[in-house]
Protein backbone atom coordinates (compact mmCIF):
# COMPACT_ATOMS: atom_id res chain seq x y z
CA UNK A 1 0.00 0.00 0.00
CA UNK A 2 1.12 3.56 -1.12
CA UNK A 3 0.42 6.68 0.80
CA UNK A 4 0.69 10.03 -1.08
CA UNK A 5 -0.01 13.42 -0.06
CA UNK A 6 -3.29 13.69 -2.85
CA UNK A 7 -4.33 10.42 -1.54
CA UNK A 8 -5.33 10.52 2.97
CA UNK A 9 -6.37 6.52 2.44
CA UNK A 10 -4.28 3.52 1.57
CA UNK A 11 -4.78 2.83 -2.09
CA UNK A 12 -4.75 -0.49 -3.01
CA UNK A 13 -2.55 -2.04 -5.56
CA UNK A 14 -3.72 -4.78 -7.38
CA UNK A 15 -0.76 -7.38 -8.71
CA UNK A 16 -1.81 -8.65 -12.30
CA UNK A 17 -1.39 -12.25 -11.04
CA UNK A 18 -4.03 -11.71 -7.89
CA UNK A 19 -6.45 -9.80 -10.66
CA UNK A 20 -6.20 -12.42 -12.92
CA UNK A 21 -6.52 -15.59 -10.17
CA UNK A 22 -9.63 -13.89 -8.91
CA UNK A 23 -11.04 -13.98 -12.35
CA UNK A 24 -10.44 -17.11 -13.00
CA UNK A 25 -11.74 -18.15 -9.49
CA UNK A 26 -14.74 -15.60 -9.41
CA UNK A 27 -16.59 -15.23 -12.89
CA UNK A 28 -18.35 -12.72 -11.87
CA UNK A 29 -15.55 -10.66 -11.06
CA UNK A 30 -15.80 -8.66 -14.03
CA UNK A 31 -19.80 -7.61 -13.76
CA UNK A 32 -18.76 -6.81 -9.68
CA UNK A 33 -15.78 -4.34 -10.85
CA UNK A 34 -18.40 -2.24 -13.67
CA UNK A 35 -21.12 -1.85 -11.26
CA UNK A 36 -18.75 -0.62 -8.44
CA UNK A 37 -16.57 1.71 -10.74
CA UNK A 38 -20.72 2.99 -11.94
CA UNK A 39 -21.50 3.38 -8.45
CA UNK A 40 -18.33 5.76 -7.99
CA UNK A 41 -18.57 7.68 -10.94
CA UNK A 42 -22.84 8.64 -10.19
CA UNK A 43 -21.64 9.80 -6.39
CA UNK A 44 -18.62 11.76 -8.23
CA UNK A 45 -20.82 12.78 -11.07
CA UNK A 46 -23.54 13.63 -8.45
CA UNK A 47 -21.05 15.76 -6.35
CA UNK A 48 -19.73 17.44 -9.21
CA UNK A 49 -23.41 18.51 -10.71
CA UNK A 50 -24.22 20.25 -7.20
CA UNK A 51 -21.43 22.28 -7.54
CA UNK A 52 -22.46 23.76 -10.32
CA UNK A 53 -24.58 27.32 -10.62
CA UNK A 54 -27.61 26.38 -11.97
CA UNK A 55 -28.87 22.63 -10.25
CA UNK A 56 -32.59 23.92 -10.32
CA UNK A 57 -32.85 21.92 -13.79
CA UNK A 58 -30.73 18.93 -12.73
CA UNK A 59 -32.91 17.41 -10.13
CA UNK A 60 -34.25 14.69 -12.28
CA UNK A 61 -30.66 14.00 -12.61
CA UNK A 62 -29.43 14.07 -9.21
CA UNK A 63 -32.07 11.83 -8.45
CA UNK A 64 -31.16 9.11 -11.02
CA UNK A 65 -27.64 9.16 -9.90
CA UNK A 66 -28.39 8.41 -6.55
CA UNK A 67 -30.50 5.93 -7.42
CA UNK A 68 -28.22 4.23 -9.86
CA UNK A 69 -25.36 4.67 -7.49
CA UNK A 70 -27.95 2.91 -4.75
CA UNK A 71 -28.38 0.06 -6.78
CA UNK A 72 -25.08 -0.63 -7.99
CA UNK A 73 -23.85 -0.67 -4.44
CA UNK A 74 -26.55 -3.43 -3.12
CA UNK A 75 -26.35 -5.28 -6.34
CA UNK A 76 -22.04 -5.60 -5.79
CA UNK A 77 -22.42 -6.83 -2.63
CA UNK A 78 -24.89 -9.38 -3.48
CA UNK A 79 -22.84 -10.89 -6.70
CA UNK A 80 -19.89 -10.80 -4.36
CA UNK A 81 -21.72 -13.03 -1.81
CA UNK A 82 -23.01 -14.89 -4.61
CA UNK A 83 -26.74 -14.52 -3.53
CA UNK A 84 -29.19 -16.31 -5.07
CA UNK A 85 -31.13 -12.73 -6.03
CA UNK A 86 -27.87 -11.74 -7.36
CA UNK A 87 -29.14 -11.96 -11.32
CA UNK A 88 -32.39 -11.03 -10.35
CA UNK A 89 -31.01 -7.17 -8.75
CA UNK A 90 -28.90 -7.17 -11.95
CA UNK A 91 -31.45 -7.21 -14.06
CA UNK A 92 -33.10 -4.44 -12.15
CA UNK A 93 -29.55 -2.65 -11.93
CA UNK A 94 -29.67 -2.80 -15.83
CA UNK A 95 -32.77 -0.76 -16.18
CA UNK A 96 -31.47 1.88 -13.89
CA UNK A 97 -28.46 2.28 -15.03
CA UNK A 98 -29.64 2.38 -18.39
CA UNK A 99 -31.96 5.30 -17.28
CA UNK A 100 -29.51 7.03 -15.79
CA UNK A 101 -27.16 6.57 -18.86
CA UNK A 102 -29.40 8.14 -20.82
CA UNK A 103 -30.62 10.88 -19.34
CA UNK A 104 -27.05 11.84 -18.73
CA UNK A 105 -26.03 11.85 -21.96
CA UNK A 106 -29.11 14.58 -23.11
CA UNK A 107 -26.47 16.89 -20.98
CA UNK A 108 -23.80 18.52 -22.67
CA UNK A 109 -21.19 18.75 -19.98
CA UNK A 110 -17.94 16.39 -19.86
CA UNK A 111 -18.46 14.94 -16.44
CA UNK A 112 -22.36 13.76 -17.31
CA UNK A 113 -21.18 12.49 -20.79
CA UNK A 114 -18.51 10.55 -19.01
CA UNK A 115 -21.04 9.48 -17.01
CA UNK A 116 -23.86 8.21 -19.34
CA UNK A 117 -21.41 6.33 -21.19
CA UNK A 118 -20.14 4.32 -17.74
CA UNK A 119 -24.03 3.65 -16.75
CA UNK A 120 -24.90 1.95 -20.50
CA UNK A 121 -21.38 -0.14 -20.35
CA UNK A 122 -22.43 -1.37 -17.03
CA UNK A 123 -26.41 -1.97 -18.31
CA UNK A 124 -25.18 -4.02 -20.46
CA UNK A 125 -22.91 -6.38 -18.25
CA UNK A 126 -25.57 -7.06 -15.75
CA UNK A 127 -27.93 -7.88 -18.53
CA UNK A 128 -25.10 -10.46 -19.69
CA UNK A 129 -25.11 -11.63 -16.57
CA UNK A 130 -28.60 -11.70 -15.86
CA UNK A 131 -28.96 -13.98 -18.61
CA UNK A 132 -25.91 -16.19 -18.19
CA UNK A 133 -25.57 -19.49 -16.19
CA UNK A 134 -23.05 -20.31 -14.28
Amino acid sequence: MYRTNMMPYPMIVHHPMVVYQNAYRFPQYQVLQMVQNCEATCEYTRNEILKMEDISSRQEQLKLLSDCANICTLTAKYIASQSQFAKSLASLCAQVCETCGNHCLNHSDKVSQACGQICLNCAKECRDFAGARF
